[in-house]
């Protein structure tokens, strides 16, 4: 997560303009003559807005990345929030290769294989990249390093923080505050997949490794925003047998969160263990990520809408 404060808004203010296409070179009023490679080059980073994205398919490895970097026929992607901003100097890791031409995109994927797309440039800083296979299109915003908010983008989205780790054991407790049930939950686990909004706990205690340990209890949680301060958020732990569990969660580092449990006044830390790095369905030791470690994605907020765009391929 990169440190420095920047912005809090990503939008970048520009004149938009109309785009006239040809098969070699993109047209636009203020640039003459470009190529595709050159329009892909000529931002370092394009944040995936999931949001904006129109048809009924997914294109797996656009589903997970917050942003994918174009860089010398290498395809790069910021999958995880751990390392936010400064993993591969803010481009993320290697995830394949990529080709362009005639405005149309081709990937080799390291995981997912082989996709292609058809590429339109929308405004100065905005591509659609058309998935012609599923009638998908995503839409990427361009942004240099320097002017990125990582620090927005990775509060915006903690809740998948929260997943990027096997297991939060619980490694310090404050002296002052009040007994309390929650004393007794020693683990964490913030599950992928589903409704994105399962949780497990357990009272085991000093478990090396986390596929070991024994969940005593699943339930849901939801994490909430605090209005007038961007990097305090709340957490809410559904305990059916012991009422909900509230507390003001604040992130420490890229391996620690502070829980603040406002009616005992306890603080909790947590330290993750188990760091999952998603690429698709392998996690850094090259797993294939099974059962309850299910997939990361992110999830579109916005409702689902049939997508205009007839494809351009003969």
């Amino acid at each position: 997560m990169k440190t420095m404060k920047l912005l809090l808004s990503f939008a970048l203010t520009a004149t938009l303009f109309t785009s006239c296409y040809t098969e070699e070179v993109i047209i636009t009023d203020n640039n003459p003559g470009i190529s595709l490679n050159q329009l892909l080059n000529s931002y370092e980073l394009w944040y995936v807005d999931i949001n904006q994205t129109l048809g009924p398919g997914e294109t797996p490895f656009l589903q997970i990345a917050f942003t994918v970097s174009f860089r010398n026929g290498v395809l790069y992607a910021n999958n995880n929030l751990v390392g936010f901003g400064n993993q591969g100097n803010g481009y993320g890791i290697d995830v394949g290769t990529y080709d362009a031409y005639n405005m149309i995109l081709d990937i080799n994927h390291d995981i997912d294989g082989f996709e292609t797309f058809d590429v339109f440039q929308i405004d100065n800083n905005t591509i659609e990249l058309y998935n012609p296979f599923n009638d998908t299109s995503y839409f990427l915003n361009g942004y240099q390093r320097n002017t990125f908010d990582y620090d927005f983008v990775f509060y915006d989205n903690i809740h998948y923080f929260l997943q990027e780790y096997e297991a939060w054991e619980k490694t310090y407790t404050s002296e002052m505050g009040v007994l309390n049930e929650f004393d007794n939950e020693n683990y964490l686990q913030f599950l992928a997949g589903g409704n994105d909004s399962e949780f497990r706990s357990s009272q085991d205690v000093n478990i090396s490794n986390p596929d070991n340990i024994y969940w005593d209890y699943t339930g849901v949680y939801g994490v909430g925003d605090i209005s007038v301060n961007m990097y305090l958020k709340t957490l809410t732990l559904d305990y059916d047998f012991f009422d909900n569990e509230f507390f003001e969660l604040s992130v420490i580092n890229d391996q620690r969160i502070e829980l603040f449990h406002p009616s005992s006044e306890t603080v909790y830390e947590f330290t993750g263990r188990g760091y999952i790095q998603f690429l698709r369905e392998a996690d850094a030791s090259g797993k294939r990520i099974t059962g309850t470690k299910q997939l990361k994605k992110r999830k579109q907020k916005t409702a689902k809408k049939d997508n205009p765009r007839v494809s351009t391929r003969s």
